[in-house]
């Protein structure tokens, strides 16, 4: 296969949840710190076509890219360190790749073949590595391969590897191990056998891993390495240590001291363009980690027993308490605990509050009173796609006096459905990828809070959503002090509310936290940490 660009595959051992997207994210930022243009996939072993069908319990959040795929929350971790957006190219599941290799059966195109694992199966899982690379855009692509080896469904994601070898030659192709050290606490001793056994199942796979990134707690004697090197047959420079870091934003910086990408380009041929820049990173950890003041936000979603099902609005508050120079104190407070008579006692000691997105009605209630009690009380609010849903429901219930608003996807049969169906949304049949996905646009009015957050009045921002701001309602809404601040241009749907005399109360319908990067904080975050810190000065 002839093609300038260099793959690197990322798989991993023992155990799940070591920290593959972070590796590859970090690996990534390295080359692209040399000036090299990279790009990250991941291919996930399950059989969903994508994860926008998933409880966050199941799987975190469902992160959306500007071209409208709902996918792993990894892509998350590649945007947010690499600065660049992903795409749908950049995330595949083993029920896409089924799914194409059947309609395609369906369609004739196998011409009466025998429909096989080996090569159908496999050779569309090459065709979807190799993709990304046929635009001539990168110099390297790095390849996740979800799961651990030894999984029975990423079978042929490894096969597919072993394949892509010899498709693409030699210094053209990379395979990195993450496996796992653990220590013994009896023994007082680090344990190799976990990760023998994993190279293992490598190489009966037919791969041979190149470099062994291993998670440890403990930092990795020359002993250890040396018997590493010698049980998985790889070199001992090639043994990297990845010891627990104090943030994930450390670890391009210990994997740079480990000489990860020293390795990396050594092994692929490829020649540094550039010093390594990592100035601004560096700068962003400095602010990160000496802030100069501190302010408590509270979290309201229902999904707060896994943090990973907000992880790009946690991830968002890093990145806009680094550019405050402010230590944002975050705890996740189940809304279902929230009752009128609960709720003050419950949110006393918060300086702000966010009312986090989600479905469904469980939980719904204690978000309106949370919206109540901040509203009342000058807190300042920030309100993400379900959450501007619930201030719009308050506001109509407790301002309004609507009794009994409410939003048609809680109570269909409401009097008063402030929040609704969009004509086109109403005789869907299928759940999977039928929202209002992706980018669009929204123009905001001047002198607005939003548009001082963003300092311009035209913006575009990913969207997660079915139901809307209904517009019968617009009018009363705004004639008693709820603005629409940002409005879609071709739909004129409401996309942002803010309140008039409020230090900061503002929801969007949009998810400004898919945008946020360690280089490019979110303006919206940013603001809303600001005006926290301004109020808490004033209280």
């Amino acid at each position: 296969m002839a093609s300038s660009t260099k793959y690197i595959f990322i798989t991993g051992g023992v155990t799940s949840s070591l920290g593959k997207g972070i590796i590859a994210a970090s690996l990534a930022k390295l080359l692209q710190a040399r000036g090299f243009s990279v790009t990250i996939q991941k291919f996930d072993p399950y059989l969903n076509i994508d994860p926008g069908t998933l409880n966050p319990y199941e799987h975190g959040e469902c992160y959306v890219t500007e071209d409208g795929a709902e996918t792993d929350l990894d892509l998350g971790h590649y945007e947010r360190f690499l600065n660049t957006p992903t795409s749908q190219a950049n995330n595949v599941t083993t029920g896409r790749i089924y799914n194409n290799v059947i309609t395609k059966e369906r369609k004739g195109e196998y011409l009466g073949k025998t429909v096989q694992v080996i090569p159908h199966i496999t050779d569309e899982i090459k065709r979807n590595f190799f993709k990304l690379g046929e635009e001539g855009k990168f110099d390297v692509i790095i390849t996740e391969i979800g799961g651990c080896v030894g999984d029975i469904e990423s079978l042929p994601f490894i096969e597919a590897v072993r394949q892509a070898k010899w498709d693409l030659g030699a210094n053209n192709f990379l395979v990195v191990h993450l496996t796992l050290i653990p220590y013994l606490a009896a023994a007082k001793e680090l344990k190799t056998k976990p990760t023998q056994h994993s190279v293992k199942q490598l190489l009966e796979a037919g791969i041979q891993p190149d470099i062994l990134v291993c998670r440890t707690e403990h930092p990795l004697p020359i002993e250890v390495k040396k018997k590493l090197s010698l049980f998985c047959n790889v070199q001992l420079n090639c043994v990297i240590e990845a010891m627990d870091a104090e943030t994930i934003y450390d670890v391009p910086l210990l994997m740079k001291k480990e000489k990860l990408d020293e390795r990396v380009m050594s092994k692929l041929k490829l020649s540094s363009r550039t010093n390594t820049d990592l100035e601004q990173w560096k700068d962003f950890l400095g602010r990160h980690k000496n802030p100069t003041s501190e302010v408590n936000i509270g979290l309201i979603g229902k999904y707060v027993s896994l943090p990973d099902a907000y992880k790009s609005i946690i991830e968002a508050f890093v990145h806009a308490g680094a550019a405050a120079e402010c230590k944002v104190n975050l705890s996740l407070i189940s809304s279902e605990e929230l009752h009128p008579d609960s709720v003050a006692k419950k949110l006393e000691n918060l300086d702000g509050i966010l009312v986090a997105p989600g479905f469904g009605e469980r939980g719904l209630e204690g978000k309106i009173e949370t919206v109540k009690f901040a509203r009342e009380n000058n807190l300042p609010f920030f309100g993400i796609c379900l959450g501007m849903q619930v201030a719009v429901i308050e506001f109509a219930r407790n301002v309004l006096g609507l009794e009994g608003a409410n939003s048609t996807e809680m109570n269909p049969n409401t009097q008063f459905p402030v929040i609704d169906l969009m004509d086109e949304q109403k005789n869907l049949e299928q759940m999977g990828g039928t929202m209002r996905l992706g980018s669009y646009p929204c123009e905001l009015k001047k002198g607005s809070k939003a548009a001082h957050a963003y300092g311009k009045l035209k913006i575009n921002e990913r969207h997660r959503h079915r139901y809307e701001f209904n517009n019968e309602y617009l009018a009363a809404i705004e004639e008693n002090g709820l603005i629409p601040s940002g409005i879609n241009p071709d739909t004129k749907l409401v996309e942002i509310v803010e309140l008039k005399n409020h230090p900061w109360f503002v929801g969007t319908q949009f998810h400004p936290e898919y945008k946020s990067s360690v280089l490019n904080p979110h303006p919206l975050f940013v603001r809303f940490i600001t005006a926290t810190i301004e109020n808490k000065k004033v209280k």
